[in-house]
Parts: structure tokens; C-alpha cells; sequence
């Protein structure tokens, strides 16, 4: 009985702490890095969390903080809730399956796959949001959005990544501590 409490106290820390570093990326991305931001493009920090937390978490992980994150992006700043959900959910997913070759010590494969992630993101954006409706500029969409936004999100995962990994491997020795109490 002990043990399953200390299982959720486990839970219950990890949900907090990430709930948390999802907001204060929300936060990050919609005030600071706002005004930082160089011609309009402001680096996705919710893609670094939604990505990192895929590759090192796994799928499911993955696909439930890409719903999050993509939802508070739907209530703030989308005339319709779900499309941003749907798309982080994808890209959270998508990462999860790379759970299995992660490696906390390479950073070459977490920026890739962050790399293609926001290069993702900014296709499915093209797609629904201005290829539907008839706008066919996508050489300048690309070069003029999608293309500094994947420089702009590289250069701060190369910050931000670390904070991340670090917070990560912090959880899981604090659950592994945890569990090895009653074993």
C-alpha cells in the first residue's frame, strides 16, 4: 500500500513539473521571445518540449504533452480548438517512436529530430491554413517563415534542450530512488 503511494507521489511530482515547464514555455514564447523576435519569427519552444519529451519519454508521453501544448496554443491564439492540438499530438508521437535509439548523450539526434519537427509543423501550417484556401506561395512561405523559424527554434534548442534533459534525468532518478525504497 506504501509503495503505490510513493509510486504516485512519483506520478503526481513528474505531471506538476511538466505541466509546469509546458507553461512556462507558453509563457517564453508568447512574451520574451516575442519581443526578441527578428522579423516576426519567434522560435517554437512548445516543438523543443513536445519533441524532447517524445524521444526521451516515449509515444505516449509525447503524444499526451504535444496535446497539451497544442491546446493552450488553440484557446490563445487559433480562431478554431483542435488543429494545433491534432498537429502537436502528431509531432509528440512521431518522436516517441526515436525513444528506443535516445541516447542522453548525443545531442545530434534530439536537434534533428527537432529540426524535422518544426519543419513539420510549418508544412502542416502551409497545408491547412493557406494551401487550402488557394495560396499557393509556398517558396515564399517557406523561405520567409518556415525556414527562419527552424533556425531561429535550432538556436534556442541548443539552450533550451539541456534545461530540458537535465529536468528529465533529475525525475528519473528521484522515481528510481522511489522505487527502489520498497523493493
Amino acid at each position: 500500500m506504501q509503495a503505490f503511494s510513493v509510486q504516485r507521489g512519483c506520478f503526481m511530482k513528474r505531471v506538476l513539473i511538466t505541466a509546469l515547464l509546458i507553461f512556462i514555455c507558453f509563457l517564453l514564447q508568447c512574451t520574451v521571445f516575442r519581443a526578441l523576435s527578428f522579423g516576426g519569427i519567434v522560435p517554437n519552444l512548445l516543438i523543443v518540449l513536445t519533441a524532447s519529451f517524445g524521444f526521451m519519454r516515449g509515444e505516449k508521453t509525447g503524444l499526451l504533452i504535444g496535446f497539451f501544448c497544442g491546446l493552450l496554443v488553440d484557446i490563445f491564439f487559433a480562431s478554431v480548438i483542435g488543429f494545433y492540438a491534432l498537429l502537436y499530438m502528431y509531432i509528440g508521437y512521431m518522436n516517441g517512436k526515436f525513444a528506443a535509439i535516445f541516447y542522453p548523450q548525443d545531442i545530434k539526434l534530439p536537434v534533428a529530430l527537432i529540426l524535422c519537427s518544426d519543419f513539420l509543423y510549418g508544412i502542416g501550417c502551409y497545408v491547412i491554413l493557406f494551401l487550402l484556401r488557394g495560396r499557393f506561395e509556398f517558396t515564399y512561405y517557406f523561405l520567409h517563415i518556415i525556414l527562419p523559424e527552424i533556425v531561429y527554434t535550432i538556436a534556442v534548442t541548443l539552450l533550451l534542450y539541456p534545461l530540458i534533459l537535465w529536468i528529465n534525468t533529475g525525475l528519473e532518478r528521484s522515481e528510481l530512488r522511489s522505487g527502489k525504497k520498497f523493493v
